[in-house]
């Protein structure tokens, strides 16, 4: 994909309004499923169904343009608002994030304009690995995100159902490293790589969802500290002391995310709180890594948490890591 200039300022906030929006994550509910609930056998929708058809086209779809359809059962909730199921016109499926524009005043209409380019941006990105956005449309008060369903919710959600056995966590490792190396190859850096924010459909098919911290990189030079605290690299805390960071800051995270799918619990599970955790990492303290786990896991993991960015291997690199190459067919 040919890069362009705007994705070195498609982040850029011209004022607090549009910060505060766009520093809301696009987080996912932890369960999409889809309902057929409100579909009766005759094909008529229930009055809980909302048909939305007299709101501007999306952006960018992919496919079809999701001109006409209907807003159905809520699937959750996120920073952003309510998320709904949504059916287009020609009957297929997807998320819908709604927005309410209300509280924005009289910066709306700019807060608008800066999240449609972002998720035009995002739109572009087509991999099987990465959760597609759909594009966006926009009523009187609401702006509404329309994104791929995915049905089996996020991995944090898996593993607190199921101990997931090595084999499987390294199958899931696998994808989400081939998500991240595509990332890369695109300019972008997620920034908030953890299982709440890697999402599973039926088939088993991994995918990274919850851009709403991603950032198109400027060579090393994203000086905004984004993320959850447990899962954060160092150099991302520690911005004063460093030049910024790259895309090695999703390495450590996805070492923390292993970590977190062999364990059942996040990394720093010890500590009180966020805080905390911030202090320890940024000293370059390593989260407990069990001796339970397999060797190659273990090394796996510990690769990924080199406290210095650098020595870190890239996502391409660790493909080819025995943990990782385990969980290819």
């Amino acid at each position: 994909m040919k890069k362009s200039s705007e994705r070195s300022d498609v982040m850029k906030h011209s004022n607090a309004g549009t910060a505060a929006l766009m520093t809301h994550s696009l987080e996912f509910p932890d369960r999409i499923i889809s309902h057929t609930s409100h579909i009766y056998s005759s094909g008529e929708m229930d009055d809980s169904s909302t048909t939305v058809s007299n709101i501007s086209s999306p952006v960018y779809s992919f496919g079809s343009v999701i001109a006409s359809w209907l807003k159905c059962e809520l699937l959750g909730r996120g920073s952003f608002g309510p998320v709904y199921e949504g059916i287009s016109g020609d009957g297929g499926f997807f998320a819908v994030k709604e927005v309410s524009l209300l509280e924005y005043g009289s910066q709306a209409q700019e807060c608008i304009q800066e999240l449609e380019r972002k998720i035009s941006l995002l739109s572009q990105l087509q991999h099987q690995n990465i959760v597609r956005y759909r594009g966006t449309a926009k009523d009187g008060s609401n702006l509404y995100i329309f994104l791929e369903l995915v049905t089996q919710g996020s991995l944090l959600k898996v593993y607190q159902r199921y101990q997931l056995p090595n084999s499987l966590v390294s199958t899931y490792t696998r994808q989400i490293l081939d998500g991240l190396k595509y990332l890369r190859g695109e300019g972008f850096i997620h920034r908030d790589i953890k299982c709440a924010n890697v999402l599973v459909d039926a088939s088993g098919s991994v995918k990274l969802a919850d851009f709403g911290l991603a950032k198109v990189s400027q060579l090393n030079n994203i000086k905004s500290c984004k993320g959850t605290p447990f899962w954060l690299a160092p150099e991302v805390i520690n911005l004063k002391r460093t030049d910024g960071y790259e895309s090695s800051a999703d390495i450590w995270s996805l070492g923390c995310t292993v970590l977190e799918m062999l364990t059942r619990q996040i990394p720093y599970a010890d500590l009180e709180n966020p805080v905390q955790a911030l202090f320890r990492i940024g000293r370059g303290e390593l989260p407990d890594i069990p001796d339970t786990l397999s060797l190659d896991a273990r090394d796996f993991i510990i690769k990924c948490l080199k406290v210095n960015p650098e020595e870190r291997p890239t996502a391409a690199e660790l493909l080819n890591h025995p943990f990782a190459s385990s969980g290819s067919s």
